[in-house]
């Protein structure tokens, strides 16, 4: 998934922000929350997909190739998507719109009110 697509699909979700930091990295937010990052990472400085997901889902992820347990979120249940390979772009994209559901609801409920997320 291109970093075009990846934000495309980002900002196609409700009340969510998009801010770039980190050496460049395309970071998004919902309710100041992070729930998705595209970063760029070895040699070759590809991009990486980054995102938060369930404790089941971060298990069966990280035991597909090209998915790890994202630098310094995998405490979190956050899993990278290092190769665009392993999952395509549908898939990917449902990934990221849980990202977004889980990250929502663990606001509080006056916030998801505020959002439009209640």
């Amino acid at each position: 998934m291109t970093r075009e697509k990846f934000d495309k699909i980002c900002a196609e979700l409700t009340s969510t922000t998009h801010v770039v930091q980190w050496g460049g990295a395309s970071v998004w937010k919902v309710g100041g929350k992070i729930f998705a990052i595209c970063s760029n990472w070895g040699e070759g400085q590809r991009d990486a997909v980054s995102f938060k997901c369930s404790e089941l889902s971060f298990r069966i992820l990280t035991e597909l190739p090209g998915v790890v347990p994202a630098p310094y979120l995998a405490r979190a249940s956050w899993v990278q998507v290092r190769d665009a390979s392993t999952l395509d772009e549908e898939d990917l994209a449902a990934h990221i719109a849980e990202a977004h559901r889980l990250v929502a609801s663990r606001l509080t409920r006056a916030r998801r009110a505020e959002l439009g997320l209640a």
